[in-house]
């Protein structure tokens, strides 16, 4: 630990702004003479006492109730103390004062100042506490954040579970076959002078696969949960009034964008997050993409371009009432092309064909056969047409909702959603990276288990790497930088 972690801590552990209830949250060693100086008694452990809080003069700040849990049988694992006040902002700031000023004064039972050292929390240094009393591991302490920053009932269940130790216990299970293993190799490389294979007869192989296969697991739900907490970035590009703006909305459920027959009405991104399944996708409507004079138009054709180079999925959306028009169909594979030079490979575009409402019995033909050479899966629903070297496909009406649903399920099948939320725990990308650095460990220890006259040392150095990574996911091996970043992004007095 370093020197401020043993200091006493408080903050106000409740959101800022008016509210019923208001909590301070001071953590600590030794709280007994702050506990007597603000609430004039000694407390109950984890019993809840009403009472008055009082200020340096014995007047009453305020009534409310006080909880004292003595470590080591609390959140932090110190000496816990939570006043439980009104609401209201100045209330709160008075009793945040109040016990950082207890904690200077003088104990008059000792002579002693009551809590030396006694500060303002850093955000998130009440987990931190947690984790590094070992109340919780990293794992845990991520998905303290994950719940609240939730944006989905899936997200929300599925960091419950994390929280509760579901993520943990996958990782530590295969920590101990991983130790096991490197418990055999280790075995055969400390006594050579054994005719005993010992690889051979506790079925290594057996073991590194078994271990693989475990690991192939644990990595997909690591990837739906860390789907479920970033979601994916969708955005909707395409020529003016192909009806970006209508699909925003009708994805979103409201009127979020203008809508009118003017082409480049929207002259900036509009944003909105919406669920699916549980999955959250930003989408983002741009400006439509062309060729203009209009200096205003050409900076929100600039900023489309940048977010589409940033995208994770690409909107291709075309005006089905204007398919076969050749000035347009000429430009819509213009842009084609150049969303193939501007996307990397793997990030997918879908080719939405709109106003299905007003185009009955039309068929997209010159830009869909540019854009069949730059992709290689293909997806048709609505009755779009398809090719095995074509984009996912899809026809609707923004204006009537046909075809959305299509839609909707085409976006989870880009974004990789596989698995059912109840079996999913929310996970970071961190998690993802590292569990993908223990599956090119094990490969490379595998390789070497398979060759002729194997060497020992460097199978033992793979299995070892593997189980850092492992260990960097709930804290067992993690640097203070690490910690550093993880805990900056919570909330104070948390």
């Amino acid at each position: 630990m370093l020197a401020r972690h043993h200091d006493p801590i408080v903050a106000i552990a409740t959101a800022p702004g008016r509210g019923a209830v208001g909590i301070v949250r001071v953590s600590g060693r030794g709280l007994g003479p702050l506990v007597q100086a603000v609430c004039g008694r000694s407390l109950k452990p984890r019993e809840a006492t009403y009472l008055p809080f009082r200020d340096a003069q014995g007047q009453a700040i305020d009534q409310g109730l006080a909880l004292y849990f003595p470590g080591p049988h609390s959140y932090t694992g110190e000496d816990v103390l939570e006043l439980q006040a009104h609401g209201g902002t100045v209330v709160l700031q008075l009793l945040l004062a109040r016990c950082l000023e207890a904690g200077a004064a003088i104990d008059p039972a000792t002579g002693q100042l009551c809590l030396p050292g006694l500060r303002v929390a850093q955000p998130g240094e009440f987990t931190e506490r947690a984790f590094l009393n070992d109340k919780i591991d990293l794992a845990q302490a991520e998905a303290i954040a994950d719940l609240i920053d939730a944006s989905t009932e899936a997200a929300a269940r599925s960091a419950s579970r994390s929280l509760s130790g579901a993520f943990s216990a996958e990782i530590h299970g295969l920590r101990d076959a991983l130790i096991h293993l490197r418990m055999l190799v280790e075995a055969t490389l400390d006594f050579p002078e054994e005719e005993i294979d010992f690889l051979r007869k506790a079925d290594a192989r057996g073991q590194l696969l078994n271990l693989q296969q475990t690991l192939a697991s644990v990595m997909q739900r690591a990837r739906q949960g860390a789907l479920l907490r970033e979601g994916i970035k969708v955005v909707i590009a395409g020529q003016p009034n192909a009806g970006k703006s209508s699909l925003l909305n009708a994805l979103a459920g409201a009127e979020l964008a203008i809508v009118t027959p003017i082409a480049g009405t929207t002259r900036d991104k509009v944003q909105q997050t919406i669920q699916i399944e549980g999955v959250p996708l930003h989408v983002i409507d741009t400006a439509g993409l062309r060729d203009s004079t209009d200096e205003v138009e050409r900076i929100g054709i600039a900023r489309a371009w940048d977010e589409i180079a940033a995208a994770d999925a690409v909107l291709f959306l075309h005006d089905l009432s204007r398919a076969d028009a050749p000035d347009y169909a000429a430009a819509d594979a213009d842009i084609a092309r150049v969303l193939v030079q501007k996307l990397p490979v793997a990030v997918p575009v879908i080719d939405v064909w709109n106003k299905l409402d007003c185009a009955t019995g039309q068929a997209p033909t010159a830009a869909l056969d540019t854009q069949r050479q730059a992709s290689p899966s293909a997806v048709s629903l609505g009755g779009a047409p398809t090719d095995a070297a074509a984009h996912p496909t899809v026809r609707l009406s923004a204006r009537t909702g046909e075809g959305l649903e299509d839609l909707r399920q085409v976006l989870l099948a880009v974004a990789g959603w596989q698995a059912a939320p109840e079996g999913v725990y929310i996970a970071r990308a961190r998690h993802v990276q590292a569990l993908q650095a223990v599956s090119a460990h094990l490969e490379l220890a595998s390789d070497q288990l398979q060759a002729q006259g194997p060497a020992l040392d460097l199978l033992a150095e793979e299995l070892r790497l593997a189980q850092n990574a492992l260990n960097a996911i709930t804290g067992e091996f993690s640097s203070d930088d690490l910690l550093g970043v993880i805990f900056s992004s919570f909330c104070i007095g948390k």
